[in-house]
């Protein structure tokens, strides 16, 4: 038996093939795996983005624009410092020997109304401003007066009042400054007028007189609506005004004044001026009131209803509208219409109060 026979070479070239065979079936079966990892892969889904979610908008509420001083509570003006002193209502004197008046271009506010013998006083309402000068000729006082000056939560100065007048002063304890009976040091009297139309105050006075009186000054001042700088006035025109009451001799007019924005005031045709600064009277607005008035004794003494509510005109910025006067819980008169506050354009304003009798409509022409 020959164990040690050599290969032939057809034997060796089969082996070498087998091996090359082997060797490239694990190639390609490398090949195939690597291909097959590659394919799965490629073959791998990518998961879409989450749809993206909106947030609500939240809108911030736009700031309060920045006052550059403090409005004042009666006038709507600007001011550097804030206006929190207690209001002063002065009865002043509008009989012709008492005119030119003092100090009537210093107040916020001015109330026009009858008085006796068809004569009209003026109630002047001193709050947002401090001046020297002096303020006058003061009179008496009547309880329809009382009304309109503690609408305001105002100290009442006088000089002397009817016998109902003095009785609701006394025994409701107004607090109020009395050239007669409780505060003649808070007056004086001037030599180039005759009395009773030379009686005089100013701010100072007066406010000392409150001080020694022991009244208070804290008290809530009532804040009248104002438009906003931008917002308009709305009415028919009117730029001219007349404005009477019981005489036929007595007429008060006022030409609105484009530039200025303000009602010029005159009585009888002639400027009524103020005689601290030769100023002729301006308001920024103008009220007419209608309401009941009575007769109440030989002296021709007044009640004058302030409480029933009636028919107004507002006069602002060249134009009228026809409204409604109210006074609400607060005890302040308000002008309405259709039930909302009307706006008034920040600066003075004179009210007039008018009868009823023949007509509201009758007292004033525009």
């Amino acid at each position: 038996m020959e164990l040690n026979k050599p290969r032939s070479a057809d034997g060796s070239a089969t082996l070498r093939r087998r091996i090359t065979v082997y060797r490239a079936g694990l190639a390609m079966l490398a090949l195939l795996l690597l291909a097959a990892c590659s394919s799965n892969e490629s073959m791998e889904v990518t998961p879409p983005d989450p749809p993206a979610v909106e947030e609500p908008v939240v809108s911030e509420p736009e700031p309060e624009p920045e006052l550059d001083g403090y409005l004042a509570p009666l006038t709507g003006l600007l001011q550097e410092q804030k206006a929190t002193q207690r209001p002063i209502a002065v009865m002043i004197n509008n009989n012709g020997p008492a005119r030119p008046q003092s100090g009537l271009s210093g107040a916020d506010v001015i109330w026009e109304v009858l008085a006796e013998g068809g004569i009209t006083r003026l109630v002047a309402i001193y709050q947002s401003q401090d001046f020297p000068e002096a303020i006058g000729p003061i009179r008496s006082i009547r309880p329809y007066l009382i009304e309109l000056g503690e609408s305001y939560e105002a100290v009442l100065a006088h000089a002397g009042g009817s016998p109902d007048a003095y009785s609701i002063l006394q025994k409701q304890a107004k607090p109020y400054l009395d050239e007669i009976s409780n505060a003649g040091s808070s007056f004086w009297r001037e030599s180039f007028r005759k009395a009773p139309h030379n009686l005089y105050s100013n701010l100072e006075k007066l406010r000392e007189g409150i001080e020694r009186r022991n009244y208070r000054t804290d008290v809530a001042v009532p804040v009248m609506r104002f438009l906003d700088s931008e917002e308009l006035a709305t009415g028919d025109s009117a730029t001219q005004i007349d404005i009477r009451f019981l005489l036929k001799d007595y007429k008060v007019s006022y030409s609105y004044d484009e530039e200025s924005r303000l009602y010029l005031r005159s009585i009888n045709d002639k400027p009524h001026t103020d005689m601290n600064n030769d100023e002729q009277l301006a308001a920024a607005n103008l009220v007419v009131l209608g309401t009941s008035h009575r007769t109440l004794d030989s002296e021709g003494r007044l009640a004058v209803d302030l409480d029933s509510g009636g028919p107004a005109m507002l006069f602002r910025q060249g134009t009228v509208i026809e409204a409604e006067w109210e006074r609400r819980g607060d005890n302040f008169i308000r002008i309405l219409q259709n039930g909302s506050e009307l706006g008034f354009v920040p600066g003075k304003t004179i009210y007039h109060i008018v009868p009823m009798t023949p007509t509201f409509a009758e007292h004033v022409v525009y």
